[in-house]
């Protein structure tokens, strides 16, 4: 029936991980670049011995085993099925909680706080901070269908996830979410007003106005100085995947070394690894993400949230309780005053001194930490 929820597991042909080896092995580099930097993309240099390392050292079946340590599911949602992790807390009275992924990122950006969130007592927590967690993977992404129609954009999503945990048996949940997760989850506590207990974004996007920008601080000019960084240099992608999705697509489905220099160029950028994503976060890790766009070759699919999203990424204000970490290495660093324009009931704001744009990702414990104080408050 069309409201089932099927147990799914990752298990993945052999022969598609042969094809990957064969291609990678087989491919067309360009030349190197002429600079000494990345300030023409991702120096082959770096990403040559990546790729290396993904043909002949990465061993999938131990990362997919370590995926499916995890229960997921799938379920049909408004004609599309939707993979999801959900570990459900043994802790008597858990909030439950919806973790959601952006692009270039994935539901492996979680694995490492899913443990401390549902079990805070087994790693040094309260068990009063307990949740049930659940982590889907976003339309187009992951091992979730792709749209065969237009659409499914941000507010259809959160009323996707809305039906998502009413169908779990979830009558007050949290939300939580960066990136793209971050509108979805906004978008989710208006659809869902009364069952959203709270959010927790650890991006914000709020912009400053007229009269702000008459009396900046000096953390506002920085953040309005990455911000004009992030359009001239950084937003080459979202310019593409918002205007033709579709034409990045064939290239990226069809090159492993193109999809991951796609994506490990936004890890070099937007996280804190002192410009070497591949030392400070592990190859396997970031390659663990790529593989998730690779297998279900996704790359035109997931770029089509841009085409439905990207120009309306703001919604309307926001009246749920609300908390935000702000992470020094983020695209965009608001201040308060300006969020408080469109959040009305901001209960933490916590301007942290390590970490990125994939918080969970880089710095799980301080995501943790960051998750469990804000709530408290609406617990």
């Amino acid at each position: 029936m069309a409201n089932d929820i099927t147990p799914f597991v990752v298990q993945i042909d052999e022969e598609v991980l042969e094809d990957l080896r064969s291609r990678l092995s087989r491919a067309r580099w360009p030349e190197a670049e002429p600079v000494g930097d990345w300030s023409q993309g991702v120096p082959r240099a770096y990403l040559e011995p990546l790729c290396r390392h993904w043909a002949q050292g990465y061993d999938w079946r131990s990362r997919e085993q370590r995926l499916n340590r995890f229960p997921q599911y799938r379920t049909e949602i408004d004609g599309l099925g939707i993979h999801f992790i959900h570990v459900a807390s043994r802790v008597e009275g858990a909030l439950p909680l919806v973790l959601t992924h952006g692009w270039p990122g994935s539901i492996v950006e979680f694995l490492d706080v899913i443990g401390p969130l549902t079990d805070p007592g087994a790693h040094g927590g309260d068990p009063a901070d307990a949740f049930s967690v659940v982590c889907p993977s976003l339309p187009g992404y992951g091992f979730s269908d792709k749209p065969v129609e237009t659409g499914w954009g941000v507010e259809r999503i959160a009323r996707a996830w809305a039906v998502l945990m009413e169908r779990l048996g979830y009558d007050r949940y949290g939300a939580q979410g960066g990136d793209w997760g971050s509108a979805i989850t906004a978008a989710l506590a208006n659809e869902d007003p009364e069952h959203v207990a709270g959010i927790h974004l650890n991006m914000v996007t709020v912009f400053p106005n007229a009269e702000d920008l008459a009396e900046l601080t000096d953390a506002e000019m920085s953040a309005i100085g990455s911000m004009e960084h992030y359009q001239r240099w950084d937003s080459g992608y979202s310019t593409q995947q918002s205007t033709r999705p579709q034409t990045i697509g064939y290239a990226l489905v069809d090159s492993p070394v193109g999809q991951c220099a796609w994506i490990l160029e936004k890890f070099w950028s937007w996280t804190d690894t002192g410009g070497d994503p591949v030392a400070v976060l592990g190859a396997d890790r970031i390659l663990d993400n790529v593989m998730l766009y690779w297998l279900p070759a996704t790359a035109a699919s997931s770029g089509r949230l841009y085409w439905e999203s990207f120009r309306n990424f703001v919604g309307g204000t926001v009246s749920a309780p609300m908390g935000a970490s702000i992470f020094p290495k983020e695209i965009f660093r608001p201040s308060r005053r300006w969020a408080e324009r469109r959040f009305s009931d901001i209960r933490h704001w916590h301007e942290l001194e390590i970490g990125g744009h994939f918080a969970a990702f880089e710095q799980p414990e301080v995501f943790v930490e960051e998750v469990r104080t804000f709530f408290r408050t609406v617990r």
